[in-house]
């Protein structure tokens, strides 16, 4: 791994508030959708300073930060997953050992692992503090997902179904004892039931179960004690490509070519909302701070040629998660976008596509300070009541 000197320094408190765009870029802006799509000229469009990351010489993948934010980890098809400064987009070094594209990669609670999937048949656990290469698990094809588990003892991977090959979930102990005697790993259980390729398999809360979504349309919930399925949701009419948790856990959503986006609730896998796109729709990821979600994807990467972004739709749209209303879009991307992810305290967040950028958008003071009362319909009694109670805090916020 490459890693400079000022690794070890800590940047809380060193960093200026405020960031410049990218060179060569206007401010994106998180503008307000209306049934004229105007976004000029309305009073409730914020102004996002991206920071705008070429680490990657290849399409982007997968992005995730850590638990404290400070840390964005990314991975992309030309095989060096690689971890930045989520403050200022600093790049502090890569993680080298791969052959082949990256699909995904999982950091762990404590920040202290990362486990990363390739095209190699490779899933490779690193340290993160000196970027060296703890253990690595040989497939037979393609490794499409990863995980690690809390605690940092067990971790998942999953393969890619080729050379008649099934869609498999492996689960793998770190410490078994292989590194004494020099033989393979073994994976101590494997979960089958998929009818087509698995794109991302996830553990649940308190590891007592794995949530896995495939091309078949599906979400499946698996008990990796007992090494069975124990849940299937028929979630969209055509492939997953991608689902994530909230920050907490509690919910889990899905993101469909079916250009929908649902929610569902982690515990009763019941459908909560579902979230209706005018493209494919990539990923999607839920803020911890507001009860907004973001949606990203756009045309296929197969049929990209000289579209504008526009007719592309390489934007990434604002949702309300209680009422699914539609807020607003920030463009930005010129290619379709694979990944997205908020921080852990909802003041930012990453994105990453097809163009090979990743982008940090850190939320304006407008954003993170104030109270959107426009965006809360004062038709029914109870949304009334939410904002009688937010206008009174906000006049005894004055008053001090």
């Amino acid at each position: 791994m490459c890693i400079r000197d000022r690794y070890q320094r800590r940047v809380r408190g060193t960093i200026p508030r405020t960031m410049e765009a990218a060179p060569g870029e206007e401010p994106a802006k998180l503008s307000a959708t209306s049934k004229n799509d105007s976004r000029k000229g309305r009073s409730n469009t914020h102004t996002i300073q991206p920071i705008a990351l070429k680490g990657h010489t290849r399409s982007i993948t997968f992005l995730q930060y850590n638990h404290d934010s400070d840390l964005l980890f990314t991975c992309a098809k030309d095989s060096t997953p690689t971890v930045f400064y989520a403050a200022n987009g600093e790049r502090i070094g890569t993680f080298n050992g791969h052959t082949g594209a990256n699909t995904k990669l999982n950091v762990s609670a404590d920040s202290s692992l990362l486990i990363t999937g390739s095209a190699d048949m490779f899933a490779k656990l690193w340290n993160v503090n000196n970027g060296q290469c703890v253990k690595s698990w040989r497939h037979s094809t393609p490794v499409r997902a990863v995980g690690i588990n809390l605690g940092n003892d067990q971790i998942l991977t999953a393969n890619d179904p080729v050379m008649r090959q099934e869609p498999t979930i492996y689960i793998w102990d770190v410490d078994d004892g292989t590194e004494e005697t020099d033989e393979p790993p073994q994976p101590v259980a494997t979960l089958t039931g998929h009818e087509s390729k698995i794109n991302q398999a996830i553990w649940g809360p308190l590891n007592e179960t794995i949530f896995s979504c495939s091309d078949d349309g599906s979400v499946r919930v698996w008990n990796p004690e007992a090494r069975r399925q124990f849940a299937k949701i028929d979630a969209h009419e055509q492939k997953i490509n991608s689902m994530a948790f909230s920050k907490d856990l509690s919910i889990l959503i899905t993101s469909s070519a079916d250009q929908t986006a649902k929610m569902w609730d982690t515990e009763t896998q019941k459908l909560l909302r579902t979230f209706e796109s005018d493209a494919p729709v990539n990923a999607a990821a839920i803020s911890p701070s507001r009860n907004h979600i973001i949606l990203g994807g756009g045309q296929e990467a197969a049929n990209v040629t000289m579209s504008d972004a526009r007719m592309g739709k390489f934007e990434i749209k604002w949702f309300h998660k209680v009422f699914g209303d539609e807020l607003g879009s920030v463009r930005g991307h010129f290619g379709p976008i694979n990944t997205l992810d908020f921080s852990y305290d909802g003041y930012s967040f990453a994105s990453g596509a097809e163009d090979g950028y990743v982008r940090i958008h850190n939320m304006p003071s407008t954003y993170v300070q104030t109270v959107d009362l426009s965006l809360i319909h004062i038709s029914e009694p109870t949304r009334l009541l939410s904002i009688s109670y937010a206008v009174f805090c906000l006049k005894k916020k004055k008053k001090k």
